[in-house]
């Protein structure tokens, strides 16, 4: 199986080892489509975890009941008329904001290009369910965007996902070297938002969640990349309080690769 994991500054692929198991990734017989969607709404009242696979469909009940956790249903942030908050760990959502993902990440081909874009959606819905898996609740969250604006729901699905964010606890050397006595911090990558809710303030209301959720697990230094040449990046970035610290070295392009900016944010600058 392959996880991907995708920033809007890098993407990188790993393939894990065909001997490492996890047990919510064991693959069980579906159960009937009426059992199976009575499982899921009640699965959304209760707050349970449904796991998804993307190649085949997965036992919900059963992959519930081992990775049990709980729904995160508080907005973050509610601004510009847009709510943000964690991602609802059911397998309907989980799906929808790998769509939004890869769609944003997804680099087209001259053919195939849309089995191209299943197998890619596949890999990150895959990536997404194993870091749901495999991360601590106060170390890893992927937040969503939504419409809490009534004049905005009548141009929104109601359970439409405009905007998804990662946020991830780490502890990179070269990235802490430009803080300020932290030892940890928290990284933000994979922000994206479809072209069709493009400048309407839904990144800016991500990013500002980002501040709330690193204030409430007690971090206060935030970290991302932006590849150098987006200047509309980094002037979201920028307004945001963000600050250039560092960049890739500039044989960089020399490879062939697009050179990326670290930039940072301390607490004084949170909002």
């Amino acid at each position: 199986m392959v996880f991907l994991s995708v920033s809007n500054a890098d993407s990188i692929i790993f393939k894990t080892p065909p001997s490492s198991k996890s047990p919510c990734f064991s693959q069980q017989i579906a159960p009937r489509h009426k059992e199976r969607l009575k499982f899921e709404n009640y699965g959304r009242k209760r707050g349970l975890v449904c796991c998804s696979s993307p190649a085949k469909e997965v036992d919900l009940q059963r992959e519930s009941e081992k990775c049990g956790n709980v729904l995160e249903d508080k907005y973050l942030v509610m601004k510009y008329g847009w709510g943000v908050r964690r991602m609802a760990q059911v397998g309907e959502e989980m799906r929808s904001v790998a769509h939004v993902q890869a769609e944003a990440f997804h680099v087209p081909m001259l053919l195939f290009n849309n089995l191209f874009f299943e197998f890619f959606k596949a890999e990150v819905l895959s990536a997404l369910i194993y870091k749901i898996r495999n991360s601590p609740p106060d170390r890893y969250a992927c937040l969503v965007a939504e419409s809490v604006n009534a004049n905005t729901a009548e141009r929104v699905a109601e359970t439409e996902i405009v905007g998804v964010v990662d946020v991830t606890v780490q502890r990179d050397n070269d990235i802490v070297k430009h803080l300020q006595g932290a030892e940890e911090y928290v990284y933000v990558s994979g922000i994206c938002v479809p072209t069709k809710f493009r400048r309407r303030k839904i990144a800016t209301a991500l990013l500002e969640a980002c501040d709330a959720l690193a204030v409430h697990w007690g971090f206060n230094c935030i970290a991302l990349r932006a590849y150098e040449d987006d200047s509309a990046a980094r002037k979201l970035y920028e307004n945001a309080g963000y600050k250039m610290v560092s960049a890739d070295p500039s044989w960089f392009v020399l490879l062939g690769r697009k050179r990326r900016i670290l930039m940072v944010k301390q607490e004084s600058l949170f909002h």
